[in-house]
């Protein structure tokens, strides 16, 4: 029982420095890579390199799988290209099996020793990521080490023995366990090489084989079922690469005797064979897919075929794959609050259409646009509490904070621009009202300067300038000043007894009521940068004089 303990924990720690990898490399370079690999599109077969050399780095064609598929989530590379950039993962990871199937353990001290080291001195910091890499590594060999050890002590029991010479090859049975460790492990590679270890002593060569077919089977699986959750268009990637995994092992699964009698010739190590297969075999599904990129592409566009809804009803930007990088995940969550504040002012100005033209048809359209900006909140909320707070710097909380308060404004007016148009549908449109001249003047000029404060108030929560948001501030004021002239000239035409603003009367004071708890949300926006920049003052409250000391 201790053997077999030690067994599960050596392959727990090859998975968790697979982890460890695979994480902290996204965080150090993941902007890099995604820039590397947007530039890598201008056909299938730089498309393929560029997905070979990140895979390589990241060791994880899974992680290199949700990258993409944020792309063509986000419209930003063709399926196709798409496709082929998993092609080239795969190589990448197929190639890295082969590194560390050489004898690599004298590295593994080394690497623990400056890993911690760098990370100890600088947590928190590039450099300690670094560190946390090079612990990664360095836990992979020490792992691999230690289930080389335990499968031979096991192997000398003479019931295991035993059981070992009882087992016969089951293709279907070998790739079904394969694919079912490869979504247990999270990683198609640490069970790539935890089976050629095995294969030296445990295990024949040709279950081993059948075992890395169920690998790749898996890691195709493992990414379909990573992006379940996500939209249409994001989910294309993970079933084309899940397809041609799937053509490329029923391809194999007849060729694999003569391969292995080929391979055989020139190589005797078992363990060496079975990272060669898992090389060959993704090299051979990258030969021949690559030049049929396109008809899968639109075999899988009929099979998840895009949303048609509007672009504006759904996330663009939060990229799952970036999460492993918090500063990259940040300004993600931005961006897309950015795309909530377009909605937003998309309804906003349609509300004066409403009001001049009686338009019921624009007004539904428009308050339906509120379940998106709801919508796009939700997503934007979600996605920030995915981020440990921890792993932010200063400069990364306090953005988080803001785009935070900065969504929940939007979701607020939101919320009032549907009310008003409720209010101007049942209290004008229907009853055949309309303001008065001066009245609607008014609404007009509020309702200009109030879109002007909108995209000022954008401007400021983008760029973080401070003049601007001190002159966002003084626009609060001018506002309620406004506000306040508008409605006591209200109360004068309805002393004059106007018939328009009679019957208006209740509808118009609302509405520059609500247009000014608009713009009290957009001006809100400045209260965090003028904060940060130690502008703001603690307090509006004047103080009451002191009162005189009283002598006893």
């Amino acid at each position: 029982m201790k053997h077999l303990l030690n067994l599960l924990a050596a392959i727990a720690l090859l998975v968790w420095g697979t982890h460890l990898v695979r994480t902290n490399v996204l965080r150090v370079l993941g902007s890099n890579l995604r820039h590397f690999l947007a530039a890598s599109m201008g056909n299938r077969f730089t498309a393929m390199l560029s997905g070979l050399g990140v895979t390589a780095v990241v060791q994880s064609s899974t992680a290199t799988a949700l990258i993409t598929s944020a792309f063509v989530g986000q419209g930003l590379i063709a399926l196709p290209a798409a496709l082929a950039v998993m092609l080239g993962a795969d190589m990448g990871t197929s190639l890295m099996a082969v590194v560390f199937s050489f004898d690599l353990s004298w590295l593994s001290p080394l690497f623990i020793f400056l890993g911690v080291t760098l990370f100890i001195a600088r947590q928190g910091s590039t450099t300690g990521d670094v560190g946390r890499v090079l612990i990664g590594l360095g836990l992979m060999l020490l792992a691999l080490q230690l289930v080389g050890e335990a499968t031979t002590t096991l192997t000398r029991n003479p019931a295991v023995q035993l059981i070992l010479g009882q087992l016969a090859s089951d293709r279907l049975l070998e790739i079904v366990i394969g694919a079912l460790l490869t979504v247990l492990a999270y990683s198609s590679l640490a069970v790539v090489l935890l089976v050629a270890t095995l294969a030296l002593q445990v295990i024949t060569i040709d279950v081993a084989l059948g075992l890395v077919l169920g690998a790749n089977l898996g890691s195709g699986l493992l990414a379909v079922l990573t992006t379940l959750r996500a939209s249409p268009s994001t989910r294309q990637v993970p079933l084309g690469n899940l397809i041609f995994k799937g053509l490329g092992v029923l391809v194999a699964i007849p060729l694999v005797p003569y391969w292995l009698r080929g391979a055989q010739f020139h190589v005797q190590d078992p363990a060496l064979l079975t990272v060669l297969f898992h090389l060959s075999f993704n090299i051979a599904t990258a030969l021949i897919f690559v030049g049929l990129t396109h008809p899968v592409a639109r075999w899988v566009e009929r099979l998840l075929p895009r949303n048609k809804a509007s672009a504006l009803e759904r996330p663009q930007h939060l990229d799952p794959s970036a999460l492993a990088t918090p500063s990259l995940a940040i300004s993600c969550a931005a961006r897309e609050a950015m795309h909530q504040a377009d909605v937003v002012e998309t309804m906003l100005r349609g509300v004066l259409a409403v009001i001049k033209d009686n338009d019921l048809k624009l007004a539904e359209e428009l308050r339906k646009m509120d379940d998106t900006v709801d919508s796009l909140y939700s997503s934007i909320k979600y996605y920030l509490t995915k981020l440990s707070r921890q792993q932010l710097n200063e400069a990364d909380s306090r953005r988080w904070t803001d785009i935070i308060s900065f969504t929940i404004n939007m979701e607020q007016i939101g919320d009032i621009v549907e009310r008003i148009l409720l209010d101007i549908e049942d209290k004008k449109i229907r009853k055949g009202r309309a303001f008065s001249e001066a009245g609607m003047a008014e609404i007009c000029e509020m309702h200009e300067r109030l879109i002007a404060n909108m995209n000022l108030g954008m401007s400021v929560f983008l760029n973080g300038n401070v003049r601007d948001a001190q002159r966002l501030l003084e626009e609060k004021m001018r506002f309620r000043d406004l506000e306040r002239a508008y409605a006591t000239s209200h109360l004068e035409r309805l002393s004059g007894q106007t018939v328009q603003s009679m019957e208006t009367s209740s509808l118009h004071l609302d509405l520059i009521s609500d247009l000014k708890r608009i713009n009290s949300h957009i001006c809100s926006i400045a209260y965090p940068i003028l904060d940060s920049a130690g502008a703001l003052a603690p307090t509006r409250l004047r103080m009451p004089p002191e009162a005189p000391s009283q002598k006893n």
